[in-house]
């Protein structure tokens, strides 16, 4: 097994480089419930437990507003795709910056689940740094699931990011 800055390779996102942006896939076996899974990527009370305070619109149109606030940051922007328990999208910017999407696609298994969330990062944006971020806030999303919320792991973090990095080189 092929191991980058003490991350194995395999544990990492897909990337792939498209004209103006760069897409990776995360993907996750999660041994919960579809609607358990569902339920933490929708509802505010779920969604502060291992991404930020806010809330998600139910339906295509509707806003997804998020208040990071640590950093300062504040997501708006609407849903482009939502198809109950299966499909949730929409941008990881604010009005005014560049399109990032965001997509969130849940798949049945046995008796667990599988989350692919796909990002498009644009080009000359810090891949590695959105890559990893997001890899941190799935551990905090399965820990969350688990019934053990944790905080931001930046151990996690810094490694992904330099997984990321090497990977990218």
């Amino acid at each position: 097994m092929a191991v980058i800055e003490d991350i194995p390779v395999e544990d990492l996102g897909i990337l792939i480089h498209q004209a103006g942006y760069v897409e990776a896939r995360l993907s996750r076996r999660l041994y919960q419930p579809p609607i358990k899974v569902w339920n933490a990527l929708t509802e505010p009370e779920r969604l502060v437990e291992w991404l930020a305070p806010g809330s998600i619109g139910a339906h295509i149109g509707g806003r997804a507003r998020l208040d990071f606030v640590d950093s300062g940051i504040v997501i708006d922007s609407p849903v482009s795709d939502y198809q109950s328990l299966r499909v949730l999208e929409y941008s990881w910017s604010s009005p005014g910056e560049p399109h990032r999407l965001v997509r969130w696609e849940i798949t049945p298994e046995v008796e667990e689940t599988t989350l692919t969330l796909t990002l498009r990062i644009p080009a000359g944006e810090d891949v590695a740094r959105s890559c990893a971020g997001w890899e941190a806030h799935l551990e905090m999303l399965a820990a969350a699931l688990e019934g053990v919320p944790i905080k931001f792991p930046f151990e996690r973090f810094k490694a992904t990011r330099e997984a990321y990095r090497a990977r990218l080189a």
